[in-house]
């Protein structure tokens, strides 16, 4: 026992030191069991990003969890928590607002105390309490192999009814986010905590007389003068990024890797393809849509980006199933290709 025990010890010293550059990482369960670790060491997964719930908005909890993914040589990159995210008392200034935004405070301080340095927020208030389908998708369709997907029609969620009792313009979108970010942001930079901003996605105007106001590069630029911090920057979601594409966000996914990378702020990468920019798209299999993979990861190689790069809405199931692994051998492939392709430049 004496031997095993110090076989782990050393086996987790080893790998819990990571490579330089691009990070493999997965979506990761809460509540994580030996074959759910054993899978990450398996696929060779780096680094993994967990969400959970306000009952763990705890530090104890995240040291707890921390180390246990640590133990087999799987870094924590970041914990979400659900119940602040995508959130429309934040995001709609609805009563209660400030009590989000001192429980959002909260949950800084616990990142910090935990050693995780990152969070990914989304600034939009209309995906929760849908029915499916509902906003965020019109229909279930199917991909390669017959696998379920989410479908979105512009022209079917227009004829959906408002989510809340007004209509929100997108100004008071902008107000309700300058409030919340400017709270938050010196609370994260105590702690050394960096927050992207995850694209409204899908990234319309508005939806259920909601506007949105992340859909656009020039959005991002605006809001990274209203944070005025280096702790603020991009989950760049490359699947919502090519639901709106160049003409919806103003430059491609590829121009926006180039772009946020040359400012420094990618600070974590969803790995999506999907059909077709909007006003209709499915979202397909990472080597199906109409994305080519290979050069968005080769732009995040040319920016040097260092972050976890992980599998998102994966079709017919995401994480645990073989889908997700699928995905996974895929993006390991990308980031390995291009990796050899910059030491033989």
């Amino acid at each position: 026992m004496a031997a095993a025990g110090a076989g782990l010890l050393s086996y987790a010293a080893a790998q819990t030191q990571l490579p330089a550059g691009i990070k493999l990482g997965t979506f990761f369960t809460d509540r994580p069991n030996a074959d759910d670790l054993t899978m990450l060491r398996h696929a060779g997964v780096e680094a993994v990003s967990i969400w959970t719930t306000i009952e763990n908005n705890s530090a104890d909890w995240m040291i707890s969890m921390r180390k246990k993914l640590e133990a087999n040589g799987v870094q924590v990159y970041n914990f979400g928590i659900l119940d602040l995210h995508c959130d429309p008392t934040l995001v709609l200034s609805l009563p209660g607002v400030e009590q989000k935004i001192e429980q959002y405070k909260t949950y800084l301080n616990n990142l910090g105390r935990a050693g995780i340095h990152y969070t990914t927020y989304a600034h939009m208030s209309n995906i929760k309490n849908q029915p499916t389908p509902g906003f965020y998708q019109t229909s279930v369709g199917k991909t390669r192999g017959n696998a379920d997907t989410r479908e979105f029609d512009l022209a079917l969620a227009r004829k959906l009814p408002c989510s809340f009792d007004r209509e929100y313009q997108e100004e008071q979108i902008w107000k309700s986010f300058t409030t919340f970010i400017r709270a938050v942001i010196p609370v994260a930079e105590k702690n050394h905590v960096r927050i992207g901003l995850h694209p409204d996605d899908p990234p319309v105007a508005s939806l259920g007389c909601v506007a949105r106001a992340f859909r656009t590069y020039a959005a991002y630029q605006r809001a990274f003068q209203i944070a005025g911090s280096d702790n603020f920057g991009v989950c760049l979601c490359i699947g919502t990024w090519a639901e709106g594409g160049k003409q919806g966000f103003g430059m491609d996914p590829v121009e926006a890797a180039r772009a946020f990378g040359a400012q420094r702020k990618i600070f974590k990468v969803h790995f999506r393809n999907v059909s077709s920019p909007l006003p209709r798209f499915r979202e397909t299999f990472v080597d199906n849509g109409y994305l080519d993979m290979y050069q968005v990861m080769k732009a995040l190689r040319e920016v040097n980006y260092t972050g976890i790069v992980i599998p998102d809405h994966v079709p017919g199931g995401g994480y645990p199933g073989a889908n997700n692994a699928y995905t996974l051998g895929y993006i390991k492939a990308l980031r390995d290709r291009v990796n050899a392709e910059s030491r033989q430049a």
